[in-house]
């Protein structure tokens, strides 16, 4: 057996140990992980080299999608199929899904401008052109974020209203696939919101950082009504403590949340208890280095 076969094997079983639990990062591709994920060069597949070392990896790219003037750009399908290409199998995506959906208007840049309807907002069409462009992924596919906005009153009356718009986009979709939701409105994680999740089987997303209220927090009012997936995405509070996207340098922890991450062990132990489905997203700006935090995750985690 080739050295190759071998390694491929190893990386299978290693995922199927931990499937119940998966950790990976927010995107991928940062030449600054020379060293850490990647070798030194420029001839290198990112993703392929990255799947080496990690189970997951979210797909944060797609969610930019929406642009004057009604255009919507949707994945490329000869992204979609490298993407295919270059992973092993067991290898699972995050993917957000695009903001062209999410949005109930478009970006405003001057405060006192007026709103412009966002005309895809919760498009039951426009989601399913996305997901047959997601076809080559297969297996691959994981957890399908939708991300929302703060939604203040001009955007959305209620919490009420936002569920009773979201239940007949969510009885639209197609069945077969893992949806979650993320919303960055402190007050609408309520038991309402968690309620309506569990009920359609939808997986919250548990958002650290943005100026929302702690995981852990949150976690202990809610957990006993959780659908699957979880998904935990640490993202941080604010980028001018970990050196910004300015530099673009991201190969050392810069502000350790060492309580953050004990409370994440906790969290995620009672997780497996409960026999959850649990995908841990880490972006670079929560410590300064992603794959330095999946190190400490992982050894607070007991994991190999």
């Amino acid at each position: 057996m080739s050295s190759i076969v071998l390694a491929e094997k190893v990386i299978i079983i290693l995922i199927m140990a931990t499937e119940d639990i998966r950790i990976g990062t927010i995107s991928w591709k940062y030449k600054s992980w020379q060293g850490l994920v990647y070798p030194e060069g420029n001839d290198l597949n990112f993703l392929r080299t990255y799947s080496g070392h990690f189970s997951t990896v979210e797909i944060d790219q797609w969610f930019w999608s929406l642009f004057k003037e009604n255009i919507v750009v949707l994945p490329k399908a000869e992204v979609v199929r490298e993407y295919a290409e270059s992973v092993p199998p067991g290898f699972i995506f995050s993917i957000k899904v695009p903001n062209s959906i999410t949005l109930t208007h478009f970006y405003n840049h001057r405060k006192k401008a007026p709103l412009i309807p966002n005309p895809y907002f919760f498009s039951t069409e426009l989601m399913g052109k996305f997901l047959r462009t997601l076809e080559p992924l297969g297996d691959h596919i994981g957890p399908l974020i939708f991300q929302f906005e703060y939604l203040n009153r001009n955007k959305m009356a209620s919490l009420g209203h936002f569920l009773d718009m979201l239940e007949v986009f969510v009885l639209g979709l197609p069945e077969g696939y893992r949806y979650c939701i993320e919303i960055r409105n402190p007050n609408y994680l309520k038991s309402e919101y968690f309620e309506f999740l569990a009920d359609h089987h939808v997986g919250p997303v548990f958002l650290q950082g943005y100026f929302m209220p702690s995981i852990l927090e949150v976690y202990e009012q809610f957990k006993d009504r959780l659908s699957n997936p979880v998904v935990l995405r640490l993202l941080g509070m604010d980028r001018r403590e970990t050196g910004g996207r300015k530099k673009k340098v991201w190969d050392r922890i810069v502000k350790p949340r060492d309580d953050e991450l004990m409370h994440l062990k906790h969290i995620v132990s009672d997780l497996r208890e409960r026999r959850h489905q649990v995908f841990i997203n880490v972006k670079n700006d929560y410590e300064g280095c992603a794959p330095l935090t999946i190190e400490r995750l992982k050894t607070l985690l007991s994991f190999e």
